[in-house]
């Protein structure tokens, strides 16, 4: 009820009035039936845009801190997105990636759409990054088409770290489905989950024109966090 009432009383108009958004291809997702939606992930703001716009409605794999902050700000994340249907999911453990799967594998035997960003996470500086095997072990396990996504124009509307999204419009485009059938029942061949995966990471990368980086973004994240806390430790010397 209250997923409802977000998307065509509260959220869903305020968000075509700021962002005006631009739909392509929204015949390519399918009216009914199990499908995976995966998409790029630029901006905070992809978790609301994308699922206004959907006619049917869309299960996304949400990260467990968005359930678990303190304070009211806390509460009221945790209650919207419990709210709007999302599943929390830890993402820390050897187990989180199976976690992820099984709970994505529940929302597709109902015959759902579930959305999921095959990066693992939010591209730090707007570029495309290499796919996580789990959206092809899931669209394998469960025989169900792909439907790649790109969300454009959301990193410059609100970049990370960013908490007021800057007005301007924004561009949500849906490719064509992508059917892996000639892989049934090979979701345990990791050469096959790789190619699955890199084959769905090439349709959003032509669909968004981002520039590909073939390392997964947490990563290069970690990485980049490893250089802030040296600099910010070891000065360099002004000239």
């Amino acid at each position: 009820m209250f997923y409802h009432l977000l998307k065509y009383v509260f959220l869903g108009p305020l968000l075509r009035l700021a962002f005006r958004p631009r739909i392509e291809g929204l015949e390519h997702v399918p009216a009914s039936g199990a499908a995976i939606v995966a998409g790029n992930h630029l901006s905070f703001a992809d978790h609301f845009l994308m699922p206004a716009m959907l006619k049917r409605r869309i299960t996304f794999l949400a990260k467990a801190e968005y359930f678990t902050g303190p304070g009211v700000k806390g509460r009221l994340t945790a209650f919207f997105f419990r709210s709007a249907g999302q599943i929390p999911v830890d993402r820390s453990g050897k187990e989180a990636g199976q976690a992820a799967i099984r709970e994505g594998l529940g929302v597709l035997r109902k015959g759902e759409l579930l959305g999921i960003y095959p990066e693992g996470t939010r591209s730090h500086d707007g570029r495309l990054y290499k796919g996580k095997v789990g959206v092809a072990v899931m669209a394998l396990t469960a025989g169900v088409p792909v439907v790649p996504c790109a969300m454009i124009g959301t990193f410059e509307a609100q970049p990370p770290g960013k908490v007021v999204p800057r007005i301007r419009p924004v561009t949500i485009r849906f490719g064509a489905p992508l059917d892996f059938s000639r892989y049934a029942g090979m979701e345990h061949e990791k050469a096959v989950l790789r190619a699955v995966t890199d084959e769905i990471m090439y349709a959003i990368l032509a669909m968004s024109g981002q520039e590909y980086v073939d390392e997964y973004a947490a990563v290069v994240k970690e990485r980049q966090a490893a250089l802030d806390a040296r600099e910010r430790r070891f000065p360099r010397a002004r000239r």
